[in-house]
């Protein structure tokens, strides 16, 4: 029996969690972590399977006889576009524990813009005792733009909240209980959007997508009174410019922030001096290495068993 083939590791994130967790993984066939000085000028020709976050840009050449693709995100637009990408398979990562944090972190962010958490903070730090009457979340509609799993995930969980959630897509979902609307309708579902929550995944339609003339569509008759941006998809769909001037001249009345233009954010964006806006550094979902290999093994398993690959994207949608 010929040996099996190892895992090709190229992950740029969390490097001694990443050297940790592959201890214990793929322990039938082991795995070459490029990240590694030992394993960095191996031999990768005889290679099947890479488990990838924005790779070495040589890694293609480097491995020719690649069968599989592992996004080590929820997101493969830092592989799509890469020169040399051979046409097999890409399989993001999907997985319980991702989903979980990401609406966590989306549920949270609906709830301190709607409970005005900053005007508390303010309050707090002056050490005023300031009571505000806050709507109640059955009066502030959520338009989350992305219905793929993280998108329905924080649909169902937002409503369990009392919110009235609305969902968009490029093409139109079927979702039990919530008005959804499609390509054609955004529009129609912007002015309907209290809180716009952005899950989409980064495709050239969906790059800068989040701009000034989106955010004047949003509702401004709501409950909250001016319309609030939450984007935990893609930073490069947004303009933060445009976010800036929106939130400084009230078409926006706050905003959340997970994801940027340029990672890390700049030390002197005004994003980070704006009244009403959280920030967080990329970090609201992030893949947690023994949940990605675990990931890796079972479709590997699957693959190797004549079994179709799950979470495999469509290359033409980017997604």
């Amino acid at each position: 029996m010929s040996a099996l083939s190892p895992v090709l590791v190229d992950l740029k994130f969390n490097p001694e969690g990443v050297a940790r967790a592959l201890k214990t993984a793929f322990s039938d066939r082991g795995s070459i972590n490029v990240a590694d000085t030992v394993d960095a000028a191996r031999d990768l020709r005889a290679v099947e399977y890479a488990l990838l976050w924005k790779p070495d840009a040589d890694l293609f050449s480097r491995a020719p006889n690649l069968k599989v693709i592992f996004s080590g995100g929820a997101g493969v637009d830092h592989i799509i576009g890469m020169a040399g990408l051979p046409d097999i398979p890409i399989v993001r990562f999907v997985d319980r524990s991702l989903t979980t944090r990401m609406t966590e972190w989306v549920v949270m962010q609906c709830l301190m813009h709607l409970r005005a958490q900053y005007a508390h903070d303010i309050s707090q730090r002056r050490r005023e005792w300031a009571k505000l009457i806050a709507p109640e979340a059955a009066e502030v509609t959520v338009g989350v733009m992305g219905l793929g799993i993280l998108g329905q995930d924080a649909v169902a969980k937002l409503k369990v909240m009392g919110f009235n959630v609305i969902g968009w897509s490029r093409t139109r979902k079927t979702i039990e209980g919530v008005e959804t609307f499609d390509a054609g309708e955004l529009d129609r579902f912007l002015a309907k959007t209290d809180i716009l929550v952005g899950l989409l995944p980064l495709t050239p339609e969906t790059t800068g997508f989040y701009d000034s003339g989106l955010f004047k569509k949003l509702r401004r008759d709501g409950a909250l009174g001016q319309p609030v941006f939450i984007n935990a998809g893609r930073g490069k769909s947004q303009i933060e410019a445009d976010i800036v001037s929106a939130v400084g001249e009230g078409t926006l009345g706050g905003a959340s922030l997970d994801v940027f233009e340029v990672e890390p954010l700049a030390a002197d964006s005004p994003l980070w001096e704006l009244e009403n806006v959280f920030i967080t550094p990329h970090d609201a979902a992030v893949s947690e290495e023994n949940a990605l290999f675990r990931h890796v093994e079972t479709q590997i398993a699957r693959f190797e068993r004549g079994e179709p690959l799950q979470f495999v994207i469509d290359r033409a949608a980017g997604y």
